[in-house]
């Protein structure tokens, strides 16, 4: 079976709004000349091109494309004219999905060429703030528009996107003030360094246990969890809530295997939400805004801080620049204290590492600069 490829070019020059291919306008070029000379002339081609490419075509495909006899003018065969015919058959059924996908390219490409618009890439643990901070962006004002890339991951590995060269920025969340010994703390120390990472403020939110409308079975705590052996739905390894749900559980003096359910897990809040709604599981962590969507209860544990995390080396670059701000804009902010949840903090400013991530507190003088370290 033959497969088709799409193909399409940039280009300064108006176009329509064709998939074009130049099989089918050789084709109909030799069907309407009569000669490969006569299509060559018409398709402002040489003779050899034509030729050369008939011939390659018909060795891809298969089939032989043109017949001519001996004084005759050349035809296409049986094969060439069903291959015309399909062609003319997808354009005309096609044509309104085709004209479509044009202005839809034509429109991402846009943005390209437009000096006041700019693309940041993001790398985020799940947060429904983000998905209304893309959309809020997205909308022209007197600065242009910022359209965000935002491909939604644990907080861990956003962090790792970040250090890798994958994303601008990289969104993870923490306690309002970790311990230097917490979960946290091991988790993103070895990941975040001063001097090469600038923190940038978002937003302050909650979270804390989904349970069902009415909360029948009572959990105010994870130790209520723990107690009534309610079942549990978790968030994968490497995400912001699971490393949460683990120093939360050290604060209680419990461990994993006092909850049962611990080992399962679900992509997202909302996941965790629809798990709980559709009965799959009695309770799960995550936020006020996924539950409130599904109907369901929640019982707030803990306020924390939603950062962003860049490279010092493109924090003043256009694009973040940009986005903070957007931050930093009362309309956001106003959006932003309207959901379920969430409040600014410190939105779009530049933060000390010391201050929201406490475990980089740092003692002792300075080495001079003269002091030569021991190797």
């Amino acid at each position: 079976m033959h497969r088709v490829q799409l193909h399409y070019t940039l280009s300064r020059d108006a176009g329509d709004a064709l998939i074009r291919n130049p099989l089918p306008e050789m084709l109909e070029a030799v069907a309407q000349q009569g000669s490969i000379s006569g299509a060559a002339r018409a398709l402002g081609l040489s003779y050899r091109h034509v030729w050369g490419a008939l011939k390659r075509w018909e060795d891809q495909l298969g089939g032989e494309l043109v017949t001519w006899g001996k004084g005759q003018s050349a035809q296409l065969s049986e094969f060439g004219t069903k291959l015309l015919w399909a062609e003319r058959q997808a354009q005309a059924r096609l044509a309104p999905q085709i004209a479509a996908l044009h202005a839809d390219l034509e429109r991402a490409f846009a943005v390209a060429f437009d000096d006041s618009t700019h693309v940041l890439t993001m790398y985020a643990s799940h947060d429904d703030a983000l998905g209304a901070l893309r959309a809020h962006a997205a909308t022209p004002d007197d600065c242009g528009a910022l359209h965000l890339d935002i491909r939604f991951t644990g907080s861990v590995d956003a962090i790792r996107a970040l250090n890798e060269g994958r994303c601008t920025l990289a969104g993870f969340h923490t306690l309002e003030d970790p311990a230097a010994d917490s979960l946290a703390a091991r988790t993103y120390r070895p990941l975040l360094q001063p001097g090469r990472h600038k923190i940038i403020g978002f937003a302050r939110r909650t979270q804390g246990l989904i349970v069902a409308r009415g909360n029948p079975l009572g959990l105010h705590t994870l130790a209520d969890v723990a107690r009534t052996g309610a079942r549990f739905v978790n968030r994968p390894l490497g995400t912001g809530t699971r490393v949460l749900l683990g120093d939360l559980l050290a604060m209680a003096g419990l461990t994993p295997e006092d909850i049962t359910g611990y080992e399962l897990n679900e992509p997202s809040h909302g996941a965790v939400a629809q798990a709980v709604a559709a009965g799959a599981a009695d309770v799960g962590m995550g936020i006020a805004l996924a539950a409130h969507a599904r109907g369901l209860d929640f019982v707030p544990l803990v306020h924390e801080r939603f950062h962003l995390a860049c490279l010092k080396s493109t924090l003043d670059q256009p694009a973040t620049s940009a986005l903070r701000a957007v931050l930093q804009t009362p309309a956001w902010q106003e959006r932003m204290h309207a959901m379920p949840g969430y409040a600014p903090m410190h939105c779009g400013e530049v933060l000390a590492m010391s201050t929201v991530l406490p475990w980089w507190r740092f003692s002792g003088r300075k080495r001079s600069a003269g002091t030569r370290q021991k190797p």
